[in-house]
């Protein structure tokens, strides 16, 4: 592991795939996989406002297509992600998003990212999204935690 990998993941936290920060204040984290920490980022976003939530910092582990529309969605302007996918690059920089990466790769390995690999427009991409959402949701069976990415 060289050392902006160790820094990277020393900042995202043991077991986490997701934190958001507010200045130092960690405001929301996730250990789960594929889309969902920004799905429930969304939800609590939606019943509760985070302040300051252009400002923070969200941290990712792993950054698609459908990840970076969704950091668009939520308003987020700032990304440091582990693997960034070259898709993601430019919603990311369609939508005045600063990101920063550890890796980039040339795609994720994901039928979710070759389903939004053409898609440009936010508007377009949030109906998507909830298309993607809920048939994650159908798969899901109760005692299960999440989807595997």
């Amino acid at each position: 592991m060289n050392l902006e990998d160790a820094t990277f993941q020393q900042r995202l936290g043991e077991g986490l795939t997701l934190r958001l920060l507010v200045g130092e204040a960690t405001v929301f984290s996730s250990r789960r996989h594929w889309l969902h920490p920004l799905f429930e980022l969304e939800a609590l976003q939606e019943v509760q406002p985070i302040p300051g939530l252009q400002e923070a910092l969200l941290i990712d582990r792993v950054t698609g297509a459908a990840a970076a529309f969704l950091v668009a969605s939520l308003g987020i302007r700032h990304l440091w992600t582990g693997t960034l996918s070259r898709r993601a690059i430019p919603i990311l920089e369609a939508y005045g998003i600063a990101f920063q990466s550890v890796t980039i790769i040339d795609r994720i390995v994901c039928a979710t990212e070759d389903e939004f690999a053409s898609l440009r427009d936010l508007d377009a991409a949030r109906a998507q999204l909830r298309i993607a959402q809920q048939r994650a949701l159908a798969r899901h069976l109760p005692a299960h935690e999440g989807l595997g990415s």
